[in-house]
């Protein structure tokens, strides 16, 4: 029997500028086969990972990701879990491979074998792909003679960084301006956990506020740094303190519910305060609280993600309380030395002009957004090049 050709086919050419962004171009790729009875049917599937997805990668060596580096740019990988379902007649053994799409960074991946499939049924193997993406992904069945007799493709699938936003109103949807993001490739993702699909990260975001974030200023100066995909993940609601969000009570399940959803992530980007200098909360029961939810989530979740804090204590049309504030702030302080929390922005001290108005949300104005989104961006950035950073030996 003759081995199949791989055929990729393309749309005219108004339409390949937009090769990247278009799930069905991506996907346009047929297996073709001389004989009849080895054309692929409609018997595969691959329900994880979804389309657009981006997966948390490991491995990634900020000051050793340069090009010249000697043995090549340490940009990581991730394990990532292939699933779906195979309907027709068994046995089978499962092939993957995974395709840089145009304009895209990473390393593709030739046809690896995934595992044997003995009867029909659901399926669950392990592939190893290069930070990157998008990548095609696409898996393959063929039987005991060499011929191909399912195939299926996912289109954008990304190996980068993803970071769960918590918080209040500031890291919630409670500005101005809705931003977008820059991309012209839309590396930056947002999950939805509750539709679980993923999507361009612009605003508003779902389950938030129907206004803007600082989460698109953020990943515009990232992404172009990273050069991978970046998944975010938002679970903040406005108004809440941090008893709120204590084990127990609704906002920590929502809390747990939107890591569980993601998987594997970097960083918790927690952006919250104000509620507390309104309460009058004690420094002391600040930090208490952090560490207690810190904790509860990590048993959840499986493992410990790193905190990176704001200080956001200011809300300058609603309050001025330095004393309440000063507490809250003196907390935070804190929490940055604890193992397991680290530096984030100081957004108080964006003042002026980059504040919104009394006929505003009352939150950031459109400037301001994108100041708090750079001043994260630095944070993160700092936080990766402190913590990846390759031992001394």
């Amino acid at each position: 029997m003759r081995n199949p050709k791989i055929v990729k086919v393309f749309e005219p050419d108004m339409n390949r500028r937009l090769f990247c962004q278009s799930s069905a171009l991506a996907s346009g790729l047929l297996v073709l086969s001389t004989d009849a009875e080895a054309q692929p049917q409609a018997n595969l599937t691959i329900t994880n990972p979804l389309p657009r997805q981006v997966m948390q990668r490991e491995g990634y060596e900020p000051a050793h990701a340069y090009d010249h580096v000697p043995g090549g740019p340490k940009l990581g990988f991730a394990n990532v879990t292939v699933k779906g379902g195979w309907k027709g007649p068994a046995p089978v053994r499962l092939e993957a491979r995974t395709t840089v799409q145009e304009g895209c960074s990473g390393k593709s991946i030739e046809w690896k074998l995934l595992g044997e499939i003995s009867l029909p049924g659901d399926y669950q193997f392990q592939l190893q792909i290069p930070a990157g993406g998008w990548y095609g992904l696409e898996v393959r069945a063929v039987n005991a003679s060499g011929a191909i007799v399912g195939s299926a493709q996912v289109a954008h699938v990304g190996v980068g960084e993803v970071f769960l936003i918590s918080g209040q109103s500031y890291a919630a949807g409670a500005n101005d301006e809705l931003l977008k993001i820059d991309d012209p490739l839309e590396r930056t993702v947002l999950f939805d956990w509750v539709a679980k699909s993923w999507r361009t990260a612009n605003d508003p975001f779902p389950h938030v506020d129907s206004g803007g974030t600082i989460w698109p200023a953020f990943a515009n100066t990232l992404q172009p740094i990273l050069q991978v995909p970046i998944g975010l993940v938002n679970v903040a609601v406005g108004g809440t303190s941090t008893r709120q969000w204590m084990p127990g009570e609704a906002l920590f399940h929502r809390f747990s519910e939107g890591g569980q959803a993601v998987g594997r992530f970097r960083y918790v980007l927690w952006q919250q305060g104000e509620s507390d200098v309104i309460e009058n909360i004690p420094t002391a029961t600040y930090v208490e609280r952090l560490q207690t939810i810190q904790k509860a989530l990590a048993k959840q979740w499986g493992f410990s993600p790193r905190w990176l804090l704001a200080k956001s204590t200011l809300h300058p049309t609603v309050y001025k309380k330095p004393v309440e504030e000063s507490r809250i702030r003196a907390a935070i302080d804190q929490l940055w030395r604890v193992p397991g929390f680290g530096r984030g922005p100081d957004t108080d001290i964006l003042n002026g002009e980059n504040r919104g108005g009394i006929k505003s949300r009352r939150h950031f104005s459109p400037i301001g957004q994108r100041r708090a989104g750079l001043m994260w961006f630095a944070s993160v950035w700092a936080a990766l090049n402190e913590e990846l950073r390759p031992s001394i030996t």
